[in-house]
């Protein structure tokens, strides 16, 4: 009978390969996989280490699931300088959409956190799409409420549909062109 042995703790240097980042590249792909965030027991299996060798990297599971969701939502679209803000918008919401589509489970994930670390790097890709409107700053976070309380909405409803058609342009055009003119008077 063999017994493996795993040792408690910071890693040893043979291992080496263990990083932050492979941790939170393993988290994404067990949360894809999975549809929910790991446990640090799942993560730590999936990387063949003990689980306290995750806390070596993260000091707490908010602090791992912080990365995980910063990680995933910087993936979203990056607007361009000079383009067209209608063009942008709808762009980054389509994005968002997608990977809430794509990572089921992460929308909760994101309203429950403490952190808000993962929604200001939204929050700053919508504000560099507006800023040629020349907004106020309560003008802009009340558009910004609204954009984001209906994607949220149009994500749960989608998931809640069950179908595996793809999401396109088209689906969230009529709402979004509503946003449009309230930007343009």
């Amino acid at each position: 009978m063999t017994v493996k042995h795993k040792k408690r703790g910071r890693p040893t240097s043979e291992t080496g390969l263990l990083s932050q980042e492979l941790i939170v590249v393993q988290a994404k792909a067990l949360m894809l996989k999975e549809g929910k965030i790991p446990s640090i027991r799942n993560l730590a299996s999936a990387l063949s280490v003990d689980a306290m060798a995750i806390y070596y990297y993260f000091k707490n599971k908010e602090a791992l699931l912080e990365a995980i969701t910063i990680s995933l939502v910087s993936d979203i679209y990056q607007p361009k300088t000079g383009g067209c803000w209608q063009e942008a918008l709808t762009e980054l919401s389509l994005s968002y959409l997608n990977l809430l589509k794509q990572y089921s489970g992460l929308l909760e994930t994101l309203l429950s956190m403490q952190s808000s670390g993962p929604a200001e790097i939204f929050v700053n890709r919508f504000k560099e799409i507006l800023e040629p409107l020349a907004l106020t700053d309560n003008e802009q976070e009340n558009i910004l409420h609204l954009l984001v309380d209906y994607l949220h909405g149009f994500a749960l409803a989608y998931r809640c549909n069950n179908t595996e058609q793809t999401l396109d342009e088209q689906a969230i055009n009529g709402p979004l062109s509503i946003i449009f003119r309230s930007l343009q008077v």
